[in-house]
């Protein structure tokens, strides 16, 4: 299962990762809303997990634009 991480405070995002990843999970963590946008419109996912306080551009907001492009991966 192919795991999209969005969680801009690093070190968060490295233990989350670190867990996933153990429990046999595939991880692309992404620090930045602008650069975890790219993935999801360019990749596919299984899931996704994201924060909302991104510091560019809101979780919500990207969430909205990922479902007005027709996907429908559950967030």
């Amino acid at each position: 299962m192919k795991v999209l991480l969005i969680e801009d405070e690093k070190k968060l995002g490295e233990y989350i990762k670190k867990g996933l990843t153990e429990a046999g999970f595939i991880v692309d963590h992404h620090l930045t809303g602008l650069d975890g946008y790219h993935a999801l419109m360019t990749e596919e996912f299984s899931v996704i997990l994201m924060d909302v306080m991104l510091p560019d551009v809101s979780g919500f907001e990207l969430v909205r634009n990922y479902r007005a492009a027709g996907k429908r991966t559950p967030v």
